[in-house]
C-alpha cells in the first residue's frame, strides 16, 4: 500500500507483526526524540494507551535517548481513580517511566480523577505552555476512534486544547482527550495498529470514512499485516 492511496497520511508502513511494528516505532520515536532535541533542546511527546503502544515503551527501554530533555503529555485519560491499573499513565509508568531517568517534573499526567470537565480545563491550561506537541502516538480503536474521540461523539468538534468526554461507548464513559485541533497541530502523527480486528475500521477510512482516526492530517500509519485494509471492493 502506499501513502497516497490512504486519506491524510503522510506514510504508511507494514509490518509483519505487531512485534516487528513496535520495534520500528520505537527506533522510529528515538530517531525524532535526538532530531527535537537537537533542533529546540527539548522533545514533547505524547503518549497513547493500548497494548500495541505498550509494547513499543518496552522496546524504548533499550534505546538510547536523552530522557532529561524529554518532556511526556497523554493522549487521553480515563476518569479513574489516580494509580488505578486501567489508566493510560499507569500503563506507561509500569511499562516505561518507572524504569528511566526521566525527571518527574517531566511527566504531565492528566488528573482525570477530578472528572472530565476540570481535569480538561486544567491540562489545556498545562498544554497551552507548551505551544505545539513534537509527537502524538495514536492508536487506533475497531471503531476507529483514537485518543478518546469516538464516532459521532460531541468532543470530536471542540476546539479546546483537552476535551471532556462522556457517554463514550467503552468503560469508563467519561474521560479526557487532547482535542482534535491540538494533534493535528503536533509536528509529527505517528498511528500504531496492529490486530485483525482493526482491518474493517481501516478498510471504511480507506474508501473514505470520516473516522476520528481519519481526521488527523498527515499522520504516518504503521500497520502489521494482520490490520491491513481490504482494498479492493468486492
Amino acid at each position: 500500500m502506499k501513502s497516497a492511496d490512504f486519506p491524510n497520511a503522510q506514510a504508511v508502513f507494514i509490518h509483519d507483526d505487531a512485534e516487528s511494528l513496535s520495534e520500528a516505532v520505537a527506533l522510529r520515536i528515538a530517531a525524532l526524540a535526538a532530531e527535537a532535541i537537537d533542533a529546540r533542546g527539548v522533545f514533547h511527546l505524547a503518549l497513547a494507551g493500548g497494548e500495541t503502544p505498550r509494547l513499543c515503551y518496552e522496546k524504548l527501554l533499550h534505546l538510547s535517548i536523552d530522557w532529561g530533555r524529554v518532556h511526556l503529555y497523554f493522549g487521553d485519560e480515563r476518569c479513574l481513580p489516580d494509580g488505578d491499573r486501567r489508566r493510560n499513565d499507569s500503563m506507561a509508568r509500569a511499562a516505561l517511566l518507572n524504569h528511566v531517568s526521566l525527571p518527574q517534573a517531566h511527566i504531565h499526567r492528566i488528573a482525570a480523577e477530578l472528572g472530565a470537565i476540570a481535569a480538561a480545563a486544567r491540562y489545556t491550561r498545562e498544554l497551552a505552555a507548551v505551544g505545539r506537541l513534537d509527537l502524538v502516538l495514536l492508536g487506533m480503536g475497531e471503531d476507529g476512534h483514537t485518543a478518546s474521540l469516538f464516532p459521532d461523539n460531541p468532543a470530536n468538534a471542540s476546539d479546546e486544547a483537552a476535551v471532556p468526554v462522556f457517554n463514550a461507548p467503552k468503560p469508563p464513559a467519561e474521560r479526557v482527550s487532547l482535542g482534535m485541533s491540538t494533534l493535528n497541530a503536533a509536528r509529527r502523527k505517528l498511528f500504531l495498529v496492529a490486530g485483525a480486528g482493526k482491518r474493517a475500521a481501516l478498510t471504511q477510512i480507506l474508501r473514505g470514512a470520516a473516522l476520528p482516526a481519519a481526521q488527523i492530517s498527515n499522520a504516518e500509519w504503521h500497520f502489521d499485516r494482520a490490520a491491513l485494509p481490504i482494498t479492493d471492493d468486492k
